[in-house]
């Protein structure tokens, strides 16, 4: 496809990449399981314009999904390519390129499935996302979505969804992004993705949640009801997707992982000591063999929908007969050492007009939407100041970004190398006194900026706050100092869903980078730039049984939150920011509890935690159920 771009102005993209703009539209959200309808590719000279561009649509080879979202139906797909047609000229384009895309991750999870489908390796070793790059520079923006940008920097966008022209308005929204960037001296979030963590797994089984209660174990005497937990492990006679697409018809919730939900477990070589052998043993789960299985499937028993507890006959021979539950199991009462205070302490939520109007509260109002950057002192000295500018309503910046409104100077602060991009940029500079000033008098230096910006909520340690029932879908985006990246700063962003016994309900309950989702892909990790992660939730697919996730970060090595710095937590929906607050209490810890999201009275609440731990990521887990191996 050949089109002119506009190119308004002149830009220098860094040198030590060559860069291509990508976007796809797909026919769902899972990688393994859904395809790219349509891909756009425009590779980008060192001055921001595209030398050469890729773009078609792709025949899928299976229904297109949400033809309201991308309109690409049936009819217009019809005729196209798949990919494998166009995979070995797509690979000659992306060779040795940086790919950009807005939440690149998703694109590069799709681009690796298919290049792998099409029996091709992934020829992109290094990725950036416009998301992740947003926000570090902080832009004021309500949303960090393609079209807010594309209105923020005066980008035409003449077709949202479209591939092509998604690529077009990333184009220029990158090349703005990378000159704003250069000239506040912030590195770009550009991430290595050469491991195998983000390939799909086309041998996972795609769960499909039952409709069904889960009746619990398996009593042989009773046979299968509708809702059980299966799990299939080793080989199969039957092929393994044709046997689970079988049994989800019928009724069953089949599952890839053991957990302690688990009716039984299907395996025709029970001595292979699996790992799902173990610990259905452990567990004292059942396991049949595939053959058994086959017995059982000749007489189902109906289950209790979970809509409206009413039971609804099995579509077999077999007649039905009154369902007997199998008595749940004894419920485990033991706490893991590591969790947040017992009883936490909860507050009327931030954004609640009740809030009397206190002098405190009236301080915070004269500071509130100002961003200020912390230069010089001692990790005591900024520990203190970023305490009394949260007080005073501010926010403290982790880096010099485009939110930065002042900057408070301690000692050695003036020989900071970017105190010569402070200068240039007018930013004022305040002192320890003006701040200290501030918090008995809530006035506003005369040398600060008047103006101050809209900001969502600033959450102090310990407070809670209820998520809007309207919303779903969450990101806890976790930041620190862009400076602060590389081997000596191996950070890891992880998530724990919890069910009512404070432990997860088995291994895949754990989401870390060799495990970047739950089953449900109700939680999963972005790695979205070298000092930015997220952990994306959406908590109408959390499985019944999890009450609580918890998110955690930990410093690999020798290194401790000391080290690290102050951990920037914002709290997004895809409208905006919900929340945010900043940490830097840690010292010599090396795991940290940074917030959990936890569901009381039918009603989920967030809470801000910053407690840490002088213990390893593998100590944490285990804490929390985890089974880890040994080395």
């Amino acid at each position: 496809m050949t089109s002119t771009l506009r190119h308004a102005g002149t830009f220098q993209l860094p040198a030590d990449h060559r860069w291509v703009v990508l976007d796809v539209e797909t026919s769902g959200m899972r990688a393994a399981s859904h395809r790219v309808l349509s891909i756009a590719a425009l590779a980008m000279r060192q001055d921001g314009s595209v030398e050469r561009q890729f773009s078609t649509l792709l025949d899928p080879g299976c229904d297109p999904g949400p033809v309201h979202v991308h309109n690409l139906t049936p009819e217009r797909l019809a005729g196209a390519p798949r990919f494998e047609d166009v995979a070995s000229e797509l690979n000659e384009l992306l060779s040795g390129r940086t790919m950009v895309a807005h939440n690149a991750s998703f694109d590069y999870g799709f681009l690796a499935a298919e290049f792998q489908r099409a029996g091709f390796g992934m020829p992109i070793e290094n990725r950036l996302c416009t998301l992740a790059l947003s926000r570090r520079l902080e832009i004021d923006v309500p949303n960090h979505r393609l079209s807010t940008l594309a209105q923020y920097w005066e980008v035409d966008q003449l077709e949202a969804h479209d591939a092509y022209d998604d690529a077009r308005v990333l184009v220029e929204v990158f090349a703005r992004s990378a000159s704003m960037a250069e000239t506040l001296q912030l590195p770009l979030p550009v991430v290595r993705c050469t491991d195998s963590r983000v390939i799909a797994r086309p041998d996972q089984i795609t769960r499909v949640p039952s409709t069904f209660v889960n009746p619990g174990r398996l009593d042989e005497a009773h046979g299968l009801v509708q809702g059980m937990k299966i799990v299939i492990s080793g080989s199969t006679r039957t092929p393994r997707m044709r046997l689970a697409a079988r049994l989800i018809e019928a009724g069953f919730d089949v599952t890839n992982s053991v957990s302690r939900q688990t009716s039984v477990l299907v395996c025709n070589d029970t001595e292979s000591q699996s790992g799902k052998v173990r610990r259905a043993g452990s567990d004292v789960i059942p396991v049949i063999s595939e053959q058994r299985l086959e017995e059982l499937l000749a007489r189902v028993l109906p289950g209790i929908l979970k809509s409206d507890g009413v039971q609804v006959p099995v579509p077999v021979d077999a007649p039905a007969v009154p369902l007997t539950l199998v008595e749940a199991e004894r419920a485990i009462t033991l706490v893991p050492e590591i969790v947040a205070p017992a009883q936490p302490v909860e507050v009327t939520p931030v954004t609640s007009p009740s809030v009397a109007a206190s002098p405190s509260s009236r301080r915070a109002k004269a500071w509130q939407g100002r961003r200020v950057l912390l230069l010089g002192g001692s990790h005591l000295d900024a520990v203190i100041m970023r305490s009394r500018i949260h007080q005073l309503g501010a926010r403290p910046s982790l880096n010099l970004t485009a939110a930065v409104t002042e900057v408070l100077v301690l000692e050695g602060g003036e020989s900071d190398k970017r105190m010569t991009r402070i200068v240039e940029r007018g930013l004022p500079k305040i002192s320890e006194s003006d701040v200290n000033e501030a918090l008995v008098s809530g006035a506003v230096p005369d040398h600060m900026k008047l103006e101050s910006r809209l900001a969502a909520p600033i959450l102090m340690r310990g407070e809670v706050v209820d998520l809007p029932p309207t919303q779903s879908t969450w990101s806890v985006n976790v930041a620190w100092r862009a400076e602060n990246v590389g081997d000596e700063y191996d950070v890891d962003v992880v998530a724990f869903l919890l069910d009512s016994t404070g432990k997860v309900d088995s291994d895949q309950d754990f989401v870390f980078y060799n495990n970047t989702a739950d089953e449900d892909a109700a939680v999963e990790l972005s790695v979205d730039g070298g000092s930015e992660q997220s952990i994306r939730a959406t908590l109408d697919s959390l499985p019944e049984e999890c009450t609580r996730v918890v998110i955690a970060a930990a410093v690999d090595g020798e290194r401790t939150f000391g080290d690290l710095g102050a951990v920037s937590v914002s709290i997004d929906s895809p409208d905006g920011t919900f929340a945010t607050f900043v940490l830097d209490v840690g010292t010599v810890e090396r795991t940290m509890v940074l917030t959990e999201i936890y569901r009381r009275g039918g009603v989920w609440r967030l809470r801000a935690v910053g407690q840490g731990y002088n213990q390893d990521l593998g100590a944490m887990a285990v804490g929390y159920g985890v089974e880890v191996d040994d080395d």
